[in-house]
């Protein structure tokens, strides 16, 4: 049977603390998830879109490292990925002996970058997509005004390709916070650090690993329920015509 008292009972360890938070943060369980989550999204997103607009170049010493970039990111595993920041890293001697090692060294900092390069390679290639895809006639029109080439990507293709690009992107915002579900094992206590420390006291698997599911299930349909009302809103031209 379970038992609804343990889970009751360290519901607010979930939620968010301080007991055995990481250094560079004040937080744990969804309150450091959340922030992992929102962190990386946004860098990623700074960098996803001067990528994607070196990626659709067609100048190839601009084109191939950007792609190469978004190949070896979206090959890899992302658990590869951080275990090569937060481990490998500190093997090397300049690393250690340099400015960001300060910042290198803690788990937060790791696990922020490594989502960081993971999501701005998916979302450049989603991106970059969605330029390609660009009506030509929202370009001729462009033109007609007499917008040069930087005028017209900053006022008209790039919002155009981010407001088609929400439907994929919410699924790479969906399966990023799923995936942040691995910086505990970089000794951070985020939702499921916390589940695997409440675990290791009380030797009760079913009900912390349970709650935590139940946590990622709420925030997924939160975070579906607002890319829909995104898209309702921005996208609503591209609906079909109501007879």
């Amino acid at each position: 049977m379970i038992d609804v008292n343990l889970i009751i009972e360290r519901f607010p360890a979930f939620l968010g603390g301080t007991d055995g938070a990481p250094i560079m943060s004040t937080s744990d369980g969804l309150q450091l998830t959340l922030e992992l989550l929102g962190l990386s999204l946004a860098f990623g997103l700074l960098l996803a879109v001067p990528m994607a607009l070196m990626l659709v170049s067609r100048n190839k010493w601009v084109a191939r490292p950007v792609w190469l970039y978004t190949y070896v990111f979206r090959g890899t595993p992302l658990l590869v990925q951080l275990f090569i920041i937060y481990y490998g890293l500190s093997q090397f001697d300049w690393v250690r002996d340099s400015w960001a090692w300060e910042y290198l060294r803690e788990a937060y900092v790791c696990a922020i970058l490594a989502f960081t390069l993971n999501t701005a390679a998916y979302t450049t290639e989603i991106l970059a997509g969605q330029i390609r895809n660009t009506h030509y006639g929202e370009i001729e029109a462009a033109k007609a005004m007499g917008m040069g080439k930087w005028l017209m990507m900053r006022r008209i293709v790039i919002p155009s390709a981010l407001r088609r690009a929400l439907p994929a992107y919410s699924n790479e915002v969906v399966m990023m916070m799923q995936s942040t579900s691995i910086a505990g094992l970089v000794t951070l206590a985020d939702l499921t650090g916390v589940a695997r420390r409440v675990f290791s006291d009380t030797y009760m698997p079913f009900e912390p690993f349970l709650t935590v599911a139940g946590i990622y299930l709420v925030m997924t349909f939160a975070l579906v329920w607002l890319f829909k009302k995104a898209e309702q809103r921005w996208l609503a031209y591209l609906a079909p015509r109501k007879h």
